[in-house]
């Protein structure tokens, strides 16, 4: 009888075991925003959905809106509800996931596009996702200083090219200065229109911004600016002049609603965020992600690139798809060095953009 019980335990022990191996893993994506910005937080949910139908994953995303105020509670709920890892992004999730990762060890967090400081406290359950925006900007400055020189039906004689940031950041700074050096490896003599919108969610305020750089002979324009950069899109569609979009393929995205928009959408720098959660949550899955630290991915880990899609190679001629090719492989060689923003003092960074200043 006793040998009975034993082999019973042992068996229902297996089988919960067994159970809990097979249980889903549980995801929540936490955005500091809204969905719907057909740019970096799209992206971001088209990574954890595609992790979603290849893994089985039991995911939730939840949009806790642009109000900052709900940052930290909406972490800390997340934190507090049973997820296996909680996702969350950018710069202004950072002191809350420092605050609140080190309360809640047995949880995990991955948080992109930033990365914690691991020297405030113990956050072996962190893992931070950096980008090397900045080499897929080096591409998109450089593709912009060859059109604006070029014979394209709708570039003027002006060597004057436009940038549109969300906000005056490290982040978005990182963007153009890859942006200006990439122009200038080009032609050291070109110019950029740099602004400044100071809000990701205004497409009003980017399109009045940009429509004022096409004005004063700026015939495309970077957007850097989340749904604010949406205003930019719309700018290049009503002035007739071109735009590059951002972390999203963005021509795609408007291909069949408004296919004169994506007409004029030559590129998009894809940071690919999607990509880079889908990654993060593999390598989870595997057991191989290494909490604890910080990961910065580029051009070699395909995180970031030109979108070449059937508008590219429509309309963005030969000759310059073939000279972006060989920058390409020049960055993921070394031969190219990109500067970041990141580290660089503000000194540096004025020089930079006073270099470029029509």
């Amino acid at each position: 009888m006793a040998n009975t019980i034993i082999i019973l335990i042992f068996i229902l022990s297996v089988a919960s075991l067994g159970f809990a191996k097979d249980k889903p893993l549980k995801v929540a994506l936490l955005l500091n925003g809204t969905l719907g910005d057909r740019s970096f937080f799209d992206s971001a949910a088209r990574g954890v959905k595609r992790a979603e139908k290849d893994f089985g994953i039991k995911l939730k995303i939840i949009e806790l809106g642009y109000d900052p105020s709900t940052f930290k509670p909406g972490l800390e709920d997340a934190a507090d509800s049973g997820y296996d890892i909680v996702i969350c992004g950018t710069w202004q999730m950072q002191e809350a996931l420092q605050d609140i990762a080190p309360q809640y060890p047995k949880e995990r967090f991955i948080i992109f596009d930033t990365a914690v400081d691991y020297s405030k406290g113990d956050m072996g359950n962190v893992y931070s996702i950096l980008y090397k925006q900045n080499e897929g900007s080096f591409l998109a400055g450089a593709l912009a200083a060859m059109v604006t020189e070029s014979n394209m039906s709708d570039a003027n004689k002006e060597k004057l090219i436009g940038f549109l940031g969300g906000m005056d950041i490290p982040v978005i700074n990182d963007f153009l200065v890859g942006y200006i050096e990439g122009a200038k490896y080009i032609d050291k003599n070109i110019k950029v229109l740099i602004s400044y919108a100071g809000s990701f969610s205004d497409p009003a305020k980017g399109k009045e911004l940009v429509l004022a750089q096409y004005r004063q002979g700026a015939d495309i324009s970077f957007n850097v600016a989340g749904e604010t950069g949406l205003g930019l899109l719309a700018a290049a569609k009503e002035a007739k002049k071109y735009a590059i979009g951002v972390d999203s393929d963005q021509a795609m995205l408007f291909a069949d609603s408004d296919p004169q928009k994506a007409n004029r959408t030559l590129t998009s720098m894809l940071k690919r965020v999607d990509n880079s959660l889908y990654r993060a949550i593999k390598l989870h899955i595997a057991g191989t992600l290494p909490y604890g630290k910080a990961e910065s991915l580029g051009l070699a880990k395909e995180a970031v690139g030109l979108a070449k899609n059937k508008f590219y190679r429509k309309n963005v001629p030969a000759t310059i798809q073939a000279q972006i090719a060989v920058l390409e492989e020049k960055i993921i060689s070394g031969e190219i060095k990109v500067g970041t923003a990141f580290g660089m003092d503000q000194k540096s960074l004025s020089k930079l953009r006073n270099s470029v200043k029509p």
